[in-house]
């Protein structure tokens, strides 16, 4: 069987990168994919699968033809918050791929902010004709439910996720400290200097190393340097390119900071301590379910010296998850393979 994988695949994005991992770690061994990219060379070469160029038309209808199944492969695709052409883009090949006769899946979505209403019936009519859908978070659950969706609810597929070592990393100083910052419009100039004095007095305070680690390079890159400058002899920009790296990354990690979705997931799944920034209500949910500390954007403290003390003793305090938790976590998580391997 041939399989068309479809995310938002070979555009620099750590998390989306490691959900396409994971979606591989998981397919049933009889599956094979054929994955749309953003970088056709680079999947090809980091994964080892076939590729082709997610933009080509008639590259994209040349792969469903050869295909038996679709899946979206992970993620918040059929949102409107970030464009309004996402849920056409995504929801069209998924609607295309139903009238083919293809076998078609929504896997570990989450879905919206859908704050149009033709994304909503968009989102709806795709999500209608498949054969399967699982997803990650409770809302996205109870919005499909109230459409009259059958879904599977699990915890996101990269908590599962099987990392590897990053060269170099035991060669930094320690203990060590992950910052994940984005570029956000609520992430102004005046709080990422706010955040930087902060950082650098809990360094002071701490004797950390920094780890300064640009999830999707092409974006958070600024920033991480920006970061960078406030205790240049106390951290290291970190760019990480493969998903499995950054998730095995946080074996090595004390605490966490982060806006990044699957930067906290990963340092969670690693018993890391965690400190959540909310730019989105994806990472609203994730604080929420796990009892993750941390603010939202919005309402982040003026006063640097506040943030770097919640850090101390969230630092000194804290706890990571419990070893059962995750190890319950992972089994929620194995449900998404659970589901692949009955439909395909």
């Amino acid at each position: 069987m041939r399989a068309v994988l479809c995310g938002y695949y070979g555009k620099g994005n750590g998390g989306d990168e490691a959900l396409l991992a994971a979606l591989l770690q998981m397919l049933p061994p009889q599956v094979t994919p054929l994955v749309l990219s953003g970088n056709p060379a680079e999947t090809a070469t980091r994964f080892g699968v076939e590729v082709c160029d997610r933009m080509n038309a008639a590259q994209v209808l040349q792969a469903l033809r050869r295909s038996d199944a679709f899946i979206w492969g992970g993620g918040s695709l059929m949102q409107d918050a970030t464009s309004a052409v996402n849920p056409w883009y995504y929801g069209g090949l998924m609607l295309t791929a139903q009238r083919m006769g293809l076998k078609t899946i929504a896997w570990a979505q989450g879905v919206g902010p859908l704050h149009r209403a033709a994304s909503r019936w968009l989102a709806r009519q795709a999500f209608v004709g498949c054969q399967g859908v699982s997803v990650r978070d409770r809302p996205s659950a109870e919005l499909l439910t109230a459409w009259g969706v059958p879904v599977t609810l699990a915890p996101d597929p990269v908590w599962a996720l099987q990392g590897r070592p990053v060269p170099g990393l035991w060669d930094l100083p320690a203990p060590r400290v992950a910052v994940a910052l984005r570029p956000h419009a609520a992430l102004t100039e005046a709080r990422l200097h706010t955040l930087g004095r902060a950082l650098a007095m809990f360094q002071q305070a701490t004797q950390t190393h920094v780890l300064l680690v640009p999830f999707q390079p092409v974006q958070d890159g600024a920033i991480a340097q920006t970061l960078h400058s406030h205790l240049p002899d106390h951290s290291t920009v970190l760019t990480l390119t493969d998903p499995l790296q950054l998730a095995g990354l946080f074996q090595g990690v004390e605490l966490a900071i982060a806006m990044r979705l699957h930067g906290l997931i990963m340092a969670a799944a690693h018993q890391c301590r965690c400190f959540a920034i909310s730019y989105d209500p994806k990472v609203s949910r994730l604080m929420d379910e796990y009892q993750l500390p941390g603010w939202e954007l919005d309402h982040l403290p003026d006063d640097a010296t506040a943030i770097s003390r919640t850090w101390i003793d969230l630092y000194a305090n804290g706890d990571g998850l419990s070893t059962d938790q995750l190890a319950a976590i992972g089994d929620r998580a194995a449900i998404h393979r659970d589901l692949l391997a009955q439909l395909l």
